[in-house]
């Protein structure tokens, strides 16, 4: 890894990329600590409202603690990941959508109206949650304070992930969403250490060294599972051009074990966090049956919500695999491109990418489900707080490979090769 650094580091042009990737996640943060306007600081520094309401507690994490101490990057980019699930639901809803989509200019005018779209869901996010935890002071001037800062954060947010993408290295808004979760895991494992130390007690030193080893652990399988592709045998057939011949060669097409990522997890946890966060919004003292019912049975940790939310996550996994690829278009391509599935032809190749799609799809969803019911386990059964939620690893691991795989490319590229393993799987 080393001699891997040094190799990039020679490189002027992407020896620049990375110091303005370093220094715009820099500015990120830094504007992270400004206060917004219009928000009760004494309030806020006093309340811990936002470790009761699940929903809430996913906004944190993505925006690595700003939403907890109320800062004009409360909303994070979560806006815009919201704003681009909703466009791209509507795209295959809606058939003038789709239309554009598939038009020359058309990817840029949706993404046109997804910033648009980002920008009034962050305004109104701020207001309706900001003031359901009580935070805004009283006064009109103070609600539009807080939706006009908070919603331009999430635009300059919005806008230095771009920036990134367009001249630094990786996914901006992957990489903004990953500095945040490794600032919470990092928070997380010094408040560990500082927990065994005051308690001066065994038990606080074997809590933090499971949080460890289950933080190793985890990266681990995901890493290799992230890596891990299903490669489908291609026979492209002859072609004469001309005086040329095209084709006639082996190759394969590769399918991502876990196509769907960490989706199905937002999904799911957002689903089951959203009734109990308007509840408890709605009803602050708890007294109303719904609220009553939902804190009893539905708690994170209880048997009810580990069963649905798998059960929600497998849903979920399936739904997202069906409208992110399309057997019947890949076997289209494969049909242009002169390919053929050795053993397959006409229709049985539609047929054969959606089966394999399904066992795919199958251990995905299943690994998902078990991966995120591991902090859960650990609290049940060994009383281990651990301060991460798999989403957490797998966001992590994912936004860490995605970059690994860009510096790869600028690296091959110009001729130099990176020393990295790859991992094959099923």
């Amino acid at each position: 890894m080393i001699e891997n650094i040094r190799k990039m580091w020679k490189i002027g042009e992407i020896r620049k990329k990375l110091i303005y990737t370093f220094l715009m996640l820099v500015l990120y943060r830094l504007v992270g600590v400004i206060p917004a306007p219009g928000v009760d600081a004494a309030r806020v520094m006093a309340s811990n409202n936002v470790n009761n309401y699940p929903l809430l507690e996913l906004v944190n994490m993505m925006t690595g603690n700003n939403f907890s101490q109320m800062t004009v990057m409360a909303m994070g980019i979560t806006p815009y990941i919201n704003a681009s699930i909703i466009m791209q639901l509507l795209t295959i809803a809606i058939p003038a959508l789709e239309r554009l989509s598939k038009e020359e200019d058309g990817r840029q005018k949706i993404n046109r109206i997804t910033r648009y779209v980002t920008i009034g869901l962050a305004a109104l996010q701020a207001i309706g949650l900001v003031r359901g935890l009580g935070y805004i002071k009283s006064g009109w001037l103070n609600y539009v304070l807080v939706g006009v800062t908070m919603a331009g954060g999430t635009a300059l947010a919005m806008w230095i992930g771009e920036r990134i993408t367009e001249k630094g290295i990786g996914n901006g808004i992957s990489l903004l969403i990953f500095v945040g979760i490794i600032s919470n895991l990092f928070n997380g494992i010094v408040s560990g250490f500082s927990t065994a130390a005051n308690s001066g007690t065994t038990s606080g030193w074997i809590n933090l060294l499971v949080i460890i080893v289950t933080t190793i652990l985890m990266t681990v399988v995901v890493t290799y599972v992230e890596l891990g592709e299903r490669r489908i045998p291609l026979q492209i057939a002859k072609q004469v051009k001309g005086r040329r011949v095209y084709g006639g060669q082996s190759t394969h097409m590769s399918l991502k074990v876990v196509s769907v990522g960490v989706l199905p997890l937002i999904f799911a946890y957002s689903f089951l966090a959203f009734p109990g966060t308007i509840a408890q919004l709605v009803d602050p003292q708890g007294k109303g049956w719904f609220t009553q019912f939902w804190t009893r049975n539905m708690y994170t940790g209880s048997v009810w919500y580990m069963i649905i939310s798998a059960l929600l996550i497998i849903a979920f996994t399936f739904f997202y695999s069906s409208i992110s690829f399309d057997p019947k278009q890949q076997a289209e391509q494969l049909q242009q491109q002169g390919a053929v599935i050795p053993g397959q032809r006409g229709k049985n190749i539609r047929q054969y990418l959606q089966n394999v799609m399904n066992r795919l799809n199958l251990f995905a969803a299943l690994f998902l489900a078990v991966l995120s019911a591991v902090p859960t386990l650990l609290l049940r059964l060994a009383g281990v707080s651990v301060p991460f939620a798999a989403s957490s690893i797998l966001i992590a691991v994912s936004v860490s490979l995605e970059t690994i795989r860009t510096l790869q490319g600028e690296m091959s590229i110009r001729g130099i090769d990176m020393d990295m393993d790859n991992v094959g799987f099923m």
